[in-house]
């Protein structure tokens, strides 16, 4: 408890309570209000009655109020609040902490989870489970298997508030081996048994809609520049892959290959910025892994990203881009080819080449909307096509090696690219790869490996917006303009790209 104590500690809980009074939504997911009085812990955006200062506690993450005896709000639902996101690029065990929370964030590691799990997380980031322990007890107060048992409940609260999916498929999908221990999880920590929470639940619960797909919402903090964000995702759109419009949403058809099962489908995400929440459909054929959709989608659209923190370091360079996001994907490997395609062509021609990759090697798909009938190419279908075959939709031969590597790494190679990937190992093993130098690397970082810390140096539409193109050495001069906006590069890459946000020449040399 003495953990737990020191982690709390860090809180400025006045200052918390000022804004558990003002409901304010940038201040989501960044700490937890557990009131005494009803053994309740919720959201700052709660709508109910404000509860007494004396009644109150506070804490940074939902596994603290559930290690500390609490149960989640049914009305605010802390399931739906973005994660919590640290960032540190020099405390070690801060970053630990980061690249242990990014893996157990991830549903796909769910699976088989068990008491051994401790074990192999530490055995992949090169500690000793001791150690692994003691530094979680340090940062969050919690253990590893505590942080990992509340995200598993609080998804399989989230999918029986939402969804019409059976208790034995909720159980599965967030990652319990059984029904039975996922019952005895469930009235341990929240004293009711899942068909009682289902019951309780406060609001109609959407479900399955005559093929149309299971409804979820999903959380993000403001400032949330939505019409950037989506012009970005429509320059860059395959047809029969994805749409944007203007309602405004957006819809891609999507693989996922889990577990040694491939599930196909497709999700469409609409805004509503008046609650600062992303109201996603998602086919039947995915409802199995809807965690696991939900997981991608929040990492694409960087629902979790922390703007107060962002703009602490870059507001006074980027003083319009305050709203802005990292745009990622809900498919690394599709990002990393198209990635590879754009190399050294605009993005016109870059969306050219793919539209002919798509056309040539995608899978078709039914789907209920007209505008998404293809998914992107699998791994394993790119790396048995032939340089041949690529050369004819106009892909130059050294892409054509880079593509063809890339989908072989994945394929056979288990190379990963997503959030949960090691960054400065996939870093190396992307630039070993024939065709991709630093600049790709880094921009598959930036997007499909979701480090905040990215940044393409050699990125000549970069240099413009620096004011450094005319250097000698344009590369080496942003590389040292950049060091002032760490951990945060990748948001500043996106500020200095975006138009009309434009960072001021400020001191290069010349």
């Amino acid at each position: 408890m003495a953990a737990m104590d020191h982690a709390t500690d860090r809180i400025d809980a006045d200052a918390c309570y000022r804004a558990l009074c003002s409901h304010d939504a940038r201040f989501d997911g960044r700490f937890f209000t557990a009131v005494t009085s009803t053994g309740i812990y919720c959201r700052p955006v709660c709508r109910v009655r404000t509860p007494r200062r004396e009644n109150c506690r506070f804490f940074e993450h939902a596994a603290q109020a559930e290690r500390a005896g609490f149960r989640p709000c049914l009305r605010c639902r802390p399931e739906l609040a973005p994660l919590e996101r640290h960032w540190s690029t020099e405390d070690a065990s801060t970053i630990l902490v980061q690249q242990a929370t990014r893996w157990l964030d991830d549903p796909q590691h769910w699976l088989d989870a068990d008491r051994s799990m401790g074990e192999r997380l530490a055995a992949r980031l090169g500690v000793s489970d001791r150690h692994l322990r003691r530094v979680f007890e340090e940062h969050l107060g919690v253990s590893p298997l505590q942080y990992l048992l509340t995200r598993k409940l609080l998804t399989a609260k989230q999918l029986l508030a939402d969804t019409d999916l059976p208790v034995t498929q909720v159980a599965g999908a967030s990652g319990f081996a059984s029904v039975r221990r996922f019952n005895a999880a469930f009235l341990e920590h929240y004293r009711l048994n899942p068909t009682a929470l289902r019951r309780d639940s406060v609001g109609k619960r959407r479900g399955s809609d005559s093929g149309q797909g299971t409804t979820v919402r999903l959380g993000y903090r403001p400032p949330y520049d939505v019409a950037a964000t989506l012009a970005f995702f429509r320059q860059r759109l395959i047809e029969g892959v994805a749409f944007v419009d203007d309602t405004p949403r957006l819809g891609q058809t999507l693989r996922m290959d889990i577990a040694g099962r491939s599930h196909r489908g497709w999700m469409v995400a609409e805004f509503d910025e008046t609650r600062s929440q992303l109201v996603l459909r998602v086919s039947d054929a995915l409802r199995e892994v809807l965690p696991q959709v939900i997981h991608r989608l929040r990492a694409a659209l960087d629902l979790d990203a922390d703007p107060a923190s962002i703009n602490a370091v870059l507001h006074g360079a980027f003083p319009a881009g305050d709203g802005l996001r990292v745009p990622g994907a809900l498919d690394g490997f599709e990002l990393a080819v198209r990635a590879v395609l754009g190399q050294q062509i605009t993005v016109a021609a870059a969306r050219t080449l793919a539209q002919r990759l798509v056309n040539r090697f995608g899978e078709p798909i039914e789907t209920p909307h007209a505008a998404l009938s293809r998914l992107f190419p699998a791994p394993e279908v790119l790396a048995q096509a032939g340089g041949d075959a690529l050369g004819e939709l106009g892909i130059v031969r050294q892409r054509q090696a880079a593509i063809l590597a890339l989908a072989r790494g994945v394929a056979e190679q288990g190379l990963v690219l997503n959030g949960s990937a090691d960054v400065p190992a996939t870093l190396t093993a992307l630039k070993a790869l024939p065709g991709i130098g630093d600049w790709t690397a880094q921009y598959i970082a930036m997007r499909a490996l979701r480090w905040p810390d990215a940044f393409p140096a050699g990125d000549v539409a970069l240099h413009k917006a620096l004011g450094v193109q005319d250097h000698k050495h344009p590369a080496r001069e942003a590389e040292t303009l950049s060091l002032a906006w760490k951990p945060w590069r990748s948001y500043a890459v996106v500020r200095a790209w975006s138009a009309g946000h434009v960072v001021p020449h400020t001191g290069a040399s010349t």
